[in-house]
């Protein structure tokens, strides 16, 4: 065999159909993929095929997700079965890491039971962890990685906020009936192995009302085991009413009068809306009315599986932080008054060994030292207690002993929210550590530690905050003392680290910044009012709701043009006009970069905020229509902004040059010193 491994083009139609056939004919080892997933990752340069001269003889589909770990997510590795044990499978391996050698590697899941352990391992991966599996048997799946051999400061890429999907009867009843209908195969692609740590498939009161009115006993018996399978959402009785009344009346103004499909799904909507999901999925065809109305009213996207499956990652991120929703809410923030711990057994009550007096007379025994210990609150808009943390600076460590989210739609939002906000304490109290010691966070609070890079020990999740903007030398040796304080050790950091690495080595040791890397910085100028908006840089005449500090997640939008910039990247944000006068304010990690239509990206990015759909609009190309998205994180505001004219006595001191009309690249050595300089204690 001459086999040729190269990328299928999005406009090789023939090729693509091929490779859906040969996709096919192995779903039972593969799972289910939509058709439009194989075009998407063709679209996305991420399908490779195979050939032996013209003939398909296999092929890779896989993914970057868009993660703080940048790894390989590989989806389909499919040979034809008579060109097997030929070096195929390794040929197309091979071909992703000299594709993505910068990334951490390659993660892979494979049912236990196919027995391919000797073949994984013969590829160049390991084992790593193991998932519960789906479908009626749910069989294990095995995790398999490649390492491609950089240094990994985060414990477990595995571990993650899923996105929460409701079903349907529909799409229910094509998972688990004793006799599913005809097409049922688009559903089941949504259990397919490669989603298996990234969707959660969910169930709603409404699914329940609807096997129960199966007539036929042994079907809807056997429906009815099924669904004690899948989590349970349990949405508040008297929220679900408000909501359905509220998405009935909108109603009222359809031209045409809603359907009963179209009212039975509304109650879906209502109640996956109330407990927190923002997608439901089904089979039923939508019309634009019914999902228009089901996003504007209860911000819940009615998709069919395939849509889910093809933009799985972009729903996770827009349900994983929503800054958007908490803009909107008033969080308030106090101290736990003495004699007021019994009333939040309720609400942060969440472990058997932590229960009642348990966990009043601990949080009682918080409140005196030494060390002082301050015992924080959130509550929000109604006054519900929704997050608890209690913390104290013990020599150059920040205890955080008590970290706990109440049930709330926005929990996973206010978890990430938190953990920025206590590495900031940490920060700005001279800490060198993080470390949170309670045994009993939220699912939530877990999964937006391991997303912030925490890593697990006897003591509990500890995150090292080195304070250094320079060489990977300066940054690793600072990071060497903060770990010594808790009995780590750390990797060895070089210069020239690839950008994916030196971005996650950023995330995982924040504030720290590595000027040697291969990470791109960018200069951006903006105007005051999305400077304040963003970041209240210059400050409103209005307080802003800041009692949880700044949201960690923006987007920007600007003309469509591209300056060369790669995700991931710096941003240095330059305040290009104002009363306070042109000065670079802040800085933060870009991580994505997205061109399309106008309408397109707002909807996609709404749940980011500060933009409506006219502001997009207008920084559009008026002839094509398209704009550009920024999406950043992470932004920090100096303290002491740089003003123009220092800026450019850094730039002439260090022969950098400083482009200042529009997005451009930056020299590190000038984003190091414009970053010292915003952070000077002088």
């Amino acid at each position: 065999m001459n086999v040729t491994v190269r990328l299928v083009g999005a406009d090789e139609v023939e090729v693509i159909n091929a490779i859906v056939a040969l996709g096919d004919k192995n779903t039972k080892t593969l799972g289910m993929l939509p058709p439009p997933v194989y075009q998407q990752a063709a679209d996305r340069k991420t399908l490779l095929g195979a050939f032996d001269g013209d003939e398909l003889v296999g092929y890779a589909l896989y993914a970057l997700p868009k993660r703080r770990h940048h790894h390989v997510q590989l989806t389909h590795l499919c040979i034809s079965e008579q060109h097997r044990k030929h070096g195929v499978a390794r040929r197309l391996v091979e071909e992703i890491t000299a594709r993505h050698r910068d990334r951490f590697g390659i993660r892979a899941k494979c049912r236990r039971d196919y027995e391919l352990s000797r073949m994984w391992s013969s590829l160049g991966f390991v084992p790593r962890g193991e998932t519960p599996g789906r479908g009626n048997k749910a069989m294990p799946l095995d995790g398999w990685w490649r390492d491609h051999e950089h240094p990994d400061l985060f414990d477990d890429p595995d571990i993650g906020a899923l996105l929460t999907v409701a079903m349907d009867h529909g799409v229910f009843a094509d998972l688990r009936s004793l006799t599913p209908a005809q097409g049922t195969n688009e559903s089941r692609s949504i259990e397919a192995p490669w989603l298996a740590d990234l969707i959660e498939l969910t169930v709603t009161p409404r699914l329940f009302h609807k096997v129960n009115e199966i007539e036929e006993q042994r079907e809807r018996q056997h429906q009815r085991s099924a669904l004690q399978t899948f989590r349970h959402l349990r949405p508040p009785g008297e929220a679900v009413l408000r909501r359905l009344q509220e998405l009935t009346e909108a109603t009222q103004s359809w031209e045409v009068p809603a359907r009963a499909d179209e009212i039975s799904l509304l109650q879906y909507v209502a109640e996956a809306s109330c407990a927190g999901s923002q997608v439901l999925t089904t089979r039923v065809p939508v019309q634009p009315r019914l999902a228009d109305l089901a996003w504007d009213v209860a911000k819940i996207r009615v998709l069919p599986p395939a849509v889910v499956a093809m933009h799985v990652e972009e729903l996770r991120l827009a349900q994983l932080y929503r800054p958007a929703d908490l803009m909107g809410t008033a969080f308030r923030t106090s101290t736990v008054a003495s004699g007021g711990e019994a009333e939040l057994v309720a609400f942060f009550d969440q472990h058997e060994t932590d229960r009642g007096s348990v966990f009043v007379d601990r949080l009682r025994s918080l409140a005196s030292g030494p060390p002082e210990r301050r015992r924080e609150l959130v509550r929000d808009a109604d006054g519900h207690p929704v997050a608890l943390y209690v913390w104290a600076l013990e020599g150059d460590v920040l205890v955080v002993s008590i970290l706990r989210t109440a049930t709330h739609p926005l929990e996973g939002t206010l978890a990430r929210q938190l953990l920025f906000l206590l590495k900031g304490l940490c920060r700005d109290h001279g800490g060198r550590v993080l470390k949170i010691t309670d045994n009993h966070i939220s699912p939530s609070a877990q999964a937006a530690a391991s997303d912030d890079g925490f890593v697990q020990d006897d003591e509990g999740l500890i995150a090292l905050i080195v304070d250094v903007c320079g060489t990977a030398e300066a940054v690793r040796a600072k990071a060497a003392e903060a770990a010594s304080l808790v009995g780590r050790d750390i990797p060895v950091l070089e210069p020239g680290l690839p950008a994916a690495v030196a971005s996650s080595a950023e995330v995982a040791w924040w504030p720290a910044k590595i000027t040697d890397a291969l990470l791109q910085s960018f200069l951006v100028p903006i105007e005051p009012r999305w400077s304040s908006s963003l970041f209240n840089v210059p400050a409103t005449l209005l307080p802003r709701g800041d009692e949880l500090g700044m949201s960690r997640e923006h987007v920007y939008y600007r003309s469509p043009g591209h300056r060369g910039e790669q995700v991931p990247a710096r941003l240095l944000w330059y305040m290009s006009e104002g009363v306070s006068g042109q000065q670079a304010v802040g800085c933060s990690r870009l991580d994505e970069v997205v061109v399309d239509d106008a309408d397109a990206l707002f909807e996609r990015f709404e749940h980011l905020g500060v933009y409506g759909r006219n502001e997009v609009r207008d920084v559009a190309d008026k002839k094509t229509g398209l704009a550009m998205a920024l999406r950043f994180s992470d932004t920090e505001i100096f303290p002491h902004p740089v003003s123009l004219r220092r800026l450019r006595q850094l730039s002439r001191s260090l022969e950098a040059p400083l482009p200042l009309i529009s997005l451009s690249e930056i020299s590190n050595k000038l984003f190091q010193a414009v970053y010292q300089e915003g952070h000077s204690r002088t």
